[in-house]
């Protein structure tokens, strides 16, 4: 699809450290633990199956429709609605790997990065400002939020 999709933002926390927050789209899921069953799928073949036979019985619908029937606008617009809803669904649901990083400085803070994973574009808006918001306030994400600390 396209390029990828990222959010930046940068914050100065309370010890005067600058963090870089980054929101990257993930187009393939992440291995995450507590999300394992969303992982353990049939892959695309199922939507593309479901999909095919979407449209084979559109096409069958049309085809099948005798002249004289006058089909409503409403009714066009539904089964456009119904076929796009899945595709939409799916791309605004999309899993993003947050990441707060600092380089520390020369004096006593070592770098520090934190890495988590959010689904939705709403949701990881949200989540952005609350990890901002908590970097400005305590010099560091929140621990028991959905970022956690790598080595």
């Amino acid at each position: 699809m396209g390029g990828e999709a990222t959010m930046n933002r940068v914050v100065r926390g309370s010890d005067g450290r600058e963090w870089t927050i980054r929101a990257n789209l993930e187009w393939s899921n992440p291995i995450v633990v507590d999300e394992f069953e969303h992982d353990v799928n049939g892959g695309s073949t199922p939507a593309i199956v479901v999909g095919g036979a979407l449209a084979a019985l559109v096409v069958v619908f049309i085809a099948w429709t005798p002249a004289e029937v006058i089909i409503p606008t409403w009714l066009i617009a539904v089964i456009v609605c119904a076929i796009l809803f899945f595709p939409i669904r799916w791309v605004l649901h999309r899993p993003w790997t947050l990441t707060a990083s600092t380089p520390g400085d020369a004096d006593e803070n070592p770098p520090e990065t934190w890495v988590g994973v959010v689904r939705g574009f709403i949701e990881v808006r949200t989540e952005v400002s609350q990890v901002a918001r908590h970097i400005e306030l305590y010099a560091e994400p929140d621990m028991n939020g959905r970022l956690q600390p790598t080595e």
